[in-house]
């Protein structure tokens, strides 16, 4: 993919990414480093699975583009963005490390962050409100499995499918919307997640793990998802008024440069692909 050089940067208060996954073939880092080097803030938080530990123990994948992703990172941190580094269950190692700074990265297990407006906002990865992951990590590692191998599928059978003039189709949006237990999935953690916000007494929760990206109000309480840099490539970002928005990149890519992004889908979680999988197993038994 050709990198689009941005004559001015896009100015915001603040930033969210999650779930990047540096180290796994899927990551898409060129989308990512293009943004970041589009994008220009005064806070940026990482929350989350930004490298893929576990991905990472089945075989060493870090070419140059994920080098990239990190030296953009941290050239934002020492030219004065605050980064903060919240650590997901894929870079839990470095849950080892809470409290410390590398390169000006602050380490952070979860934050409140005060938008312009006053808002206040408990930053967190996620994954302690996946059962899952919690109480089953040989299913959770399953899961990363099949989300990896669902991922390689998806890619070559688009690939069939160009070749006969046919469009992109999600293998894993079709999945995600079919296998009731992996859209169940999801809407338990979200509601998991504005429990808490409401427990700890503030206005949302800005998280990641799910890779599935969005914003919206649960009784009272705004649940904000940064999404992932896998295939959906998405960020939260806080206007100077305070107001937090989507950003879905390959669109806002195609706005600023007219040209035509590499298709996205829409993305299903690690863990519910776990749930689907357990659920198609169940059923086939």
């Amino acid at each position: 993919m050709s990198q689009v050089t941005h004559l001015r940067p896009l100015k915001y208060r603040s930033i969210w990414i999650s779930d990047v996954h540096l180290g796994f073939r899927g990551c898409q880092a060129e989308f990512l480093l293009d943004f970041l080097q589009a994008t220009d803030c005064k806070q940026l938080y990482l929350v989350g699975d930004i490298i893929d530990v576990w991905a990472m123990k089945s075989g060493l994948f870090w070419p140059q583009s994920h080098n990239n992703v990190v030296r953009a990172i941290l050239d934002k941190a020492r030219d004065g963005t605050e980064v903060v580094y919240v650590p997901g269950n894929h870079d839990e190692i470095l849950r080892d490390h809470l409290g410390s700074e590398y390169g000006q990265v602050k380490l952070r297990d979860e934050l409140v962050h005060t938008t312009a407006d006053g808002r206040q906002f408990l930053i967190m990865h996620g994954d302690k409100f996946d059962q899952v992951v919690q109480n089953g990590r040989w299913l959770a590692m399953l899961g990363s499995r099949l989300y990896d191998l669902l991922l390689s599928a998806n890619h070559r059978l688009n690939a069939l499918r160009r070749r006969f003039g046919f469009g992109y189709w999600s293998l894993a949006a079709y999945l995600k919307h079919r296998v009731k237990d992996a859209v169940n999935y999801i809407g338990n953690f979200e509601e998991a997640v504005a429990e808490e916000a409401r427990r700890r007494d503030v206005d949302g929760m800005i998280c990641g793990h799910i890779h599935h990206a969005e914003i919206r109000d649960i009784d009272g309480v705004t649940y904000c998802n940064c999404g992932d840099w896998v295939e959906s490539c998405t960020a939260l970002v806080e206007h100077h008024d305070g107001t937090i928005e989507l950003l879905r990149w390959t669109d806002a890519q195609q706005v600023l440069t007219s040209e035509q992004p590499l298709a996205q889908p829409q993305p299903v979680s690690r863990p519910a692909a776990a749930a689907a999988a357990a659920a198609i197993i169940a059923r086939a038994g």
